[in-house]
């Protein structure tokens, strides 16, 4: 579960508070009876948390007495840091911060809230270039020319206040605090994992001591993505992409966005999320251009996922007797026949992730029969080249296997490791620090510490994935299980099962010995 809190006290960078209409106010159409923006919100999270707390102005609360949850009430910014830090200080659950005025896709709060970061946070970034560590390969663009789609109201005249890398937030300010070379807007939503919620909760209350130091437009979601960063928190960053997100403070505005939504094709943004983006290369381009679509397809007739694996499942089986029968019809059968097993063996996946429906079987059934399909395979082919007089290649499986087995040994047991280590902690600031040049120097030094040694080869190696060539290469030679379906169908109809065994063994061995490679540097690291 996630525990919900609406900030409806503040309008941030949509105008004054004087010309705001609280978003219990505003009428998403001109028709009678026609939901407000508040209650739609409301409705989106029920799912998430059916009764959220709201902060509000005192004139206002009356307008969240109608939907479930707890009210409270605030006079004033220190007042709203307060009651957020009272809100969030003892959490057993996750927390997702969002202003009460917003329109948003359901699937964009999704993503939000299923990201594994720590810390999420919801901004627009200048369309420059910058490298790793957030530093820009090209000149400024002035912030008027980023994303003018979102409307201008979020753009004209508003400081901007956060400075971001690709993946995370580096600095932030306000009317108070400066941030160097700042390259993003915040646009409000910000998701927080439990274990963050005591520092945001300490954070809120030394920003509220300092809150007669702010200006009017501060927003109360940026300064709590400043504190987080200078108590030592990674922030991630998440683009709004193919979705749509807008805060509204007028009824004008509410029409506008209302207009500038649905000219955005959610479900075929959550069919495109559904597909995994770290797949290698034979899955990216000969299977998820595609599958995509099939998934939609088992999903809208009501194929559960484990149904989906069960279907793959069948498949390779198949693949395996066509194999078996040593001829080269029932090669090139089982070629076909192992290629459409791992074409479903990845949309059970998308189903999953489109239809949202996980569960642990699920889970425990892909990962166990993907190998479960592979080693039958190998069954089917090795019997296949005695039936068809090519020889015994049982010793050629065998060892096919064990190559198999030992990769995948290394890939669990470091991913086991990894989950017992701390991260290493972030440079902190002080709140009240006007500017962020320390915390900046704090980085680089940090930065410069991790350019060394091994350290500096991993890093080299890292940002030669900048270049295409090199990413797929990276991609290929560990030899993901696409690349391995993929030698198995073309070799084994293409030439004899010795051939195949051959390939998985040689390409195999070199995958391992890449990981083992890159898990010993790492380790060291």
């Amino acid at each position: 579960m996630t525990r919900v809190v609406l900030l409806g006290t503040s309008p941030g960078p949509i105008g004054s508070p004087e010309q705001h209409v609280p978003p219990g106010r505003l009428a998403l159409t001109s028709l009678p009876g026609s939901p407000t923006v508040l209650g739609r919100l409301y409705g989106q999270l029920a799912s998430m948390d059916p009764e959220p707390v709201a902060i509000a102005r005192p004139g206002d609360s009356g307008d969240y007495l109608d939907f479930p949850g707890e009210v409270v009430e605030s006079a004033d910014l220190a007042g709203d840091l307060r009651a957020l830090a009272d809100v969030v200080e003892h959490a057993t659950d996750d927390l997702f911060i969002i202003p009460a005025g917003v329109l948003i896709h359901d699937e964009l709060i999704y993503q939000i809230t299923m990201a594994k970061r720590g810390a999420l946070a919801l901004i627009v970034k200048e369309p420059h270039q910058e490298d790793e560590n957030g530093e820009p390969l090209q000149p400024d663009i002035p912030i008027e020319e980023a994303e003018p789609e979102i409307g201008d109201r979020f753009l004209e005249g508003l400081p901007v206040r956060f400075r971001a890398s690709r993946s995370r937030v580096i600095s932030a300010g306000s009317a108070y605090h400066a941030v160097t070379r700042p390259n993003a807007v915040p646009l409000g939503p910000l998701h927080l994992q439990q274990r963050h919620a005591a520092a945001l909760a300490e954070a809120a209350r030394e920003l509220a001591d300092m809150a007669h130091l702010f200006g009017p437009e501060d927003d109360l979601v940026q300064l709590l993505v400043l504190g987080l960063v200078r108590k030592g928190v990674s922030v991630g960053v998440r683009g709004r992409r193919d979705l749509f997100f807008a805060r509204v403070g007028s009824e004008a505005e509410a029409d506008e966005a209302v207009a500038a939504m649905s000219g955005f094709d959610e479900d075929r943004a959550r069919l495109n999320n559904a597909v995994k983006g770290a797949d290698g290369f034979f899955t990216t381009y000969f299977v998820s251009t595609y599958s995509r679509f099939i998934a939609r397809w088992a999903a809208r007739r009501g194929l559960t996922p484990n149904q989906v694996t069960l279907i793959s499942i069948a498949l390779g089986v198949l693949s395996a007797l066509a194999f078996a029968t040593g001829t080269r019809a029932g090669a090139v059968a089982g070629g076909l026949l192992i290629y459409f097993a791992f074409v479903f063996d990845c949309v059970d996946g998308q189903v999953a992730r489109y239809a949202r429906k996980f569960g642990v079987l699920g889970a425990w059934l892909d990962a166990t029969f993907d190998r479960a399909k592979e080693y039958v395979v190998f069954a089917g082919l090795a019997v296949g080249s005695i039936v068809a007089g090519q020889g015994d290649v049982w010793t050629l499986a065998l060892v096919a296997l064990s190559v198999q087995s030992v990769r995948h040994l290394l890939d669990f047991s470091f991913g086991a490791a990894n989950r017992r280590k701390p991260p290493n902690p972030l440079p902190t600031l002080a709140l009240n620090a006007t500017d962020d040049r320390p915390l900046r120097d704090a980085l680089d030094k940090r930065r410069a510490s991790r350019s060394t040694g091994v350290r500096g080869l991993l890093k080299i190696w890292t940002e030669a994935g900048r270049f295409r060539a090199v990413y797929w290469a990276r991609k290929m030679i560990v030899f993901p299980i696409g690349e391995r379906f993929a030698a198995i169908a073309i070799t084994a109809a293409v030439f004899e099962p010795r051939v195949t065994f051959l390939t998985l063994v040689i390409w195999g061995g070199v995958a391992a010995t890449y990981i083992l490679t890159g898990r010993l540097m790492r380790s060291l690291a």
